[in-house]
């Protein structure tokens, strides 16, 4: 497509029209521009933010728009960039000032001037993202494209419309956005570019862990992880933001005995995940799981190569992350954690499925063991196909178990059928030590299936504990 031809089509909603009669009511001379005009050309689902730029004031057309909209939605300004957002109709409008921008070596916080529309369009991230459409009255639909955008998305490649040097330095948080999209899009990086974020990788350590954390969550939200993760490797990246990951990368040998690379495990951990679940917390644990392995990697002649503990020391490694990168430190946490110390627990199980063994993986993962499980079959990376097979029948084999003993002793979200007060009363006692010993027997107790999870068996169990432990009960 030329930039002479229209593209009326895509400006079909009304919310242009409007955007337009505020623009020709101030005399503003108007575009759709960026991700909105990607990814209509690509045929994508139809974006929720509309990003418009303006020659002139983006604060004044945003609030003229405002005025026009029926339920004049409240407008948000942002002085410092001239900036100003709306939201309507299930849309968020972005109104900006077209500018040129200079930066400082140590902020990605640019010096901005006001300036013409090519100077904006140079100074986006990418050429597919500098792609524009008019709104204005004489040119409604026109397409205006100085970077050959257009001929990017037909080769799909990434490239930026300024020296990618520039471009990287300026805002080194377009690295991460040029991995990101190459990761969505299924887009190559031109070398050139994949040259520069090699060059300009250490600048990642200027830009804030919320917005990386941002970028990284939309990697492991697409199909194929992995092209993103395996990107932040190869340009260097990795090392600034998760050098845990880092540590995992390469075989060792020792006499004649090789483990497995773990980086590259992971990686395919990830995208066996994005196969099965949305989740992102659970992707998350998916790139997480084996972190402590690389702490925990030892060789000794009998045992050949070992990871001892790796599940417990990469749990501690999560909480360290997640507040190094300002993640939340809440369920999410949590889960993650939870999700890591226990990731082995169904592998070692389906070795040897007993009852007792199955109980206790009920009652630790309560209602995160369905993810725990599908975790651990995402853990099958073996290209050997009778391997696969036998370990997913193993796993198969756990979840009848699970089911089976769930039903007969309900012991997910285990509560004592005996409780503490009850056992007070029984034995004339205050709060003691022994009311926590008896309660904990007896959770043993029906855990290694000594007695039923039912309220006749766990008074008897108790009377006999008490009587252990030189209790007597009251008349």
């Amino acid at each position: 497509m030329s930039p002479s031809q229209g593209l009326e089509n895509a400006l079909d909603h009304p919310i242009f029209r409007t955007v337009a009669q505020a623009a020709q009511m101030l005399n503003l001379e108007t575009y759709v521009i960026g991700g909105f005009v990607r990814d209509y050309l690509l045929k994508r689902s139809s974006a929720k933010d509309l990003d418009f730029v303006t020659v002139g004031s983006g604060i004044a057309l945003a609030r003229q728009v405002a005025e026009l909209l029926p339920n004049k939605p409240k407008v948000s300004v942002f002085k410092t960039y001239g900036t100003a957002m709306l939201k309507t109709q299930g849309l968020e409008l972005e109104f900006v000032g077209a500018r040129r921008e200079s930066y400082r070596s140590d902020s990605r916080n640019p010096i901005v001037e006001d300036g013409s529309l090519q100077d904006d369009q140079q100074r986006r991230d990418f050429t597919i993202n500098a792609l524009a459409i008019s709104v204005n009255k004489d040119n409604f639909g026109a397409l205006l494209d100085p970077f050959d955008g257009i001929k990017a998305l037909g080769q799909k490649i990434l490239k930026t419309p300024l020296d990618p040097d520039i471009t990287f330095s300026d805002d080194p948080l377009r690295m991460l956005r040029a991995i990101r999209f190459a990761t969505q899009l299924n887009f190559t990086i031109t070398p050139e570019c994949l040259d520069a974020i090699r060059r300009n990788a250490p600048r990642i350590e200027i830009i804030s862990k919320e917005r990386i954390v941002e970028e990284t969550n939309k990697i492991l939200n697409a199909d194929v992880p992995s092209i993103g993760l395996a990107l932040l490797q190869k340009t260097g990246l990795l090392p600034f933001i998760f050098p845990e990951l880092t540590a995992l990368e390469g075989i060792e040998e020792q006499e004649g005995q090789l483990h497995k690379d773990n980086f590259w495990h992971t990686l395919e951990v990830v995208d066996n995940m994005a196969r099965t679940s949305d989740d992102l917390w659970l992707r998350w644990s998916a790139l997480l799981h084996d972190i402590g392995k690389a702490p925990t990697k030892r060789f000794d002649q009998k045992n050949g190569w070992t990871f001892h503990g790796h599940e417990f020391v990469g749990s501690k490694m999560v909480l360290k992350l997640f507040k190094r990168l300002k993640m939340p430190l809440n369920d999410r946490l949590k889960f993650v954690r939870k999700m890591v110390a226990m990731s082995s627990r169904p592998i070692v199980i389906s070795q040897n499925v007993t009852d007792s063994a199955v109980r206790r993986l009920i009652f630790d993962a309560g209602n995160d063991l369905e993810s725990l499980m599908t975790l651990c079959e995402a853990d099958i990376t073996t290209k050997n196909p009778r391997r696969f097979k036998k370990y997913h029948a193993n796993f198969q084999r756990v979840r009848e178990k699970i089911q089976e003993v769930e039903q007969r002793d309900h012991v997910r979200n285990f509560q004592p059928p005996m409780s503490g007060e009850e056992i007070m009363t029984t034995f004339g006692l205050g709060p003691s030590r022994e009311i926590g010993q008896i309660k904990e027997a007896i959770k043993e107790a029906i855990l290694e299936g000594k007695i039923p999870n039912e309220y006749e068996a766990a008074k008897v169990f108790m009377l006999q504990k008490g009587a252990e432990l030189g209790l007597t009960p009251r008349p």
